[in-house]
């Protein structure tokens, strides 16, 4: 008999409909895992127990109303019911809000983020805030004010960052769907380093609004699944506009739910396993075996694979240091707080500080000219597979370095040569869990990242769902507990 926790977001919806299962049982058995499973994997840092219980009560009613005619779709919202927590980085109007900080303890979010409220909007069931570094800026998660997120694939090692604590909480088959976002990889990284599926959308597809702004505009928000099929459900509930948006994409010619059933044409596909911003790099051996993988898989699908050139320089990368440096900056620390800041974010924002306003605006133009180079460099093809990490998931403490945090930022570039690419060039991006091996003694998850022009999530996700159906993914890590 499946377990509630063994179900995707989908299925679980169906259920819920179906009337196999209530909202209020699905919450307790939610809350009940969060309690046991959370700390060991470092999942949560606010549990929201009575609102969730209250959302699925409330869910029980709309099912009520409704009565015989709940399993036809449309009859209710998608995710009825289905529990999804928030980032901690991200505002849900009365709940803590630390971003991962000791010097903004204390703030209490006065609303709801845009994408919060979407995510309510479609039935979801908020049941608690997910971990994150601090200001979410490193792709570990280690926060001072927190236990760090763990893998459950391997306990010792980091869930990813910088949505990390999402990323266990799926995982770990807490919740079915977590929401995180995307400045540099922040989603990507936690899934390969958990087994999971995330996808950043383009630039332009999922709003900040009402709330927030887009800024330099390398950030979006998003979910982490085990599946793509809801992956893209969920991006047919974000993509949204809200008033004033300065970025908007037109909307798909259909949902982006039906891509996963779509039988894309075949596709040119090229393959880049060189690293982009730091051409030294090492790369593990099973990383590239993870693409070789995607590419057998590809071919046999009738795609057509040919290795494609580094777009731009490690150099020319730089262009997306002053943009991160300024955003860590903005972060709202009073300045009697700043020494409770980690030092890596102290030397991020001083490296902000330093920024003159013409430098600020060169560096928007040369990511922008990146993007143009990017173009041409890829015109011949429609999609770029690349490794998502450099290497396996990272040991706690192994990048984390308050010693020397311009280290500790060598070493994140090394882990994640190819994820701020996306970012910069403000085309979607997915990380797919295709592959497995052992390292040191233990089975671990290695992503690999397909990547396509501005406005191509539609392209990405019918590709990533015949990549799961031709080599289908294990939904969780072996020794998962009941």
């Amino acid at each position: 008999m499946v377990q509630i926790h063994e179900l995707d977001a989908l299925g679980l919806a169906a259920a819920i409909r179906a009337g196999e299962v209530s909202p209020t049982e699905v919450t307790r058995h939610t809350l009940d895992r969060a309690r046991r499973l959370g700390p060991e994997v470092g999942a949560f840092v606010h549990l929201a127990e009575e609102r969730a219980l209250a959302q699925a009560a409330e869910a029980e009613e709309q099912l009520a109303a409704v009565g015989a005619v709940a399993e036809e779709p449309g009859t209710l919202p998608p995710f009825l019911g289905v529990p999804v927590p928030i980032k901690d980085l991200t505002m849900v109007a009365g709940l803590p809000m630390g971003a991962g900080s000791a010097a903004l303890a204390g703030f209490v979010a006065p609303v709801d983020d845009g994408v919060v409220s979407l995510l309510r909007g479609a039935g979801t069931v908020m049941v608690g805030k997910t971990t994150t570094p601090e200001l979410g800026l490193p792709p570990y998660t280690e926060p001072d004010v927190a236990p760090p997120a763990r893998t459950p694939w391997d306990r010792t090692r980091s869930a990813g960052g910088s949505s990390g604590g999402a990323a266990a909480a799926v995982a770990a088959g807490i919740v079915p769907a977590a929401h995180g976002s995307d400045g540099g990889g922040s989603l990507r990284i936690p899934a390969a380093a958990c087994g999971l599926v995330a996808l950043k959308p383009s630039r332009g597809r999922v709003s900040p609004g009402p709330h927030q702004v887009d800024g330099a505009a390398l950030a979006a928000n998003g979910v982490l699944t085990r599946t793509v099929r809801d992956s893209a459900a969920f991006l047919d509930v974000l993509a949204q506009p809200w008033p004033g948006d300065h970025y908007l994409l037109p909307a798909p010619a259909q949902p982006f739910g039906q891509a996963d059933d779509a039988d894309p044409a075949p596709l040119r596909v090229g393959v880049l396993t060189d690293p982009v911003n730091d051409a030294a790099a090492p790369v593990h051996p099973e990383t590239l075996a993870a693409v070789e993988r995607a590419g057998r898989v590809l071919q046999d699908l009738g795609h057509h694979l040919e290795p494609v050139a580094v777009p731009f320089s490690p150099e020319q990368w730089d262009a997306f240091m002053p943009l991160w440096a300024v955003g860590a900056l903005q972060a709202p620390v009073p300045p009697e707080r700043e020494e409770l800041l980690v030092p890596l974010s102290r030397w991020m924002r001083e490296i902000g500080r330093s920024v003159s306003g013409v430098q600020y605006a060169e560096a928007v133009a040369g990511v922008q000219r990146l993007a143009r180079q990017a173009a041409l460099v890829w015109a011949g093809v429609d999609v770029v597979l690349t490794p998502t990490l450099a290497q396996p998931p990272a040991p706690i403490g192994a990048m984390r370095d308050d010693d020397d945090p311009a280290g500790d930022f060598a070493a994140q570039k090394a882990y994640t040569p190819w994820t701020s690419m996306w970012n910069i060039l403000g085309g979607p991006a997915i990380s797919v869990p295709l592959h497995r091996a052992e390292v040191d003694g233990t089975v671990l998850p290695f992503g690999v990242m397909l990547g396509a022009r501005v406005g191509q999530e539609g392209t990405l996700l019918a590709l990533a769902a015949q990549l799961e159906a031709a080599d289908p993914w294990p939904a969780f890590a072996p020794d998962l507990p009941a």
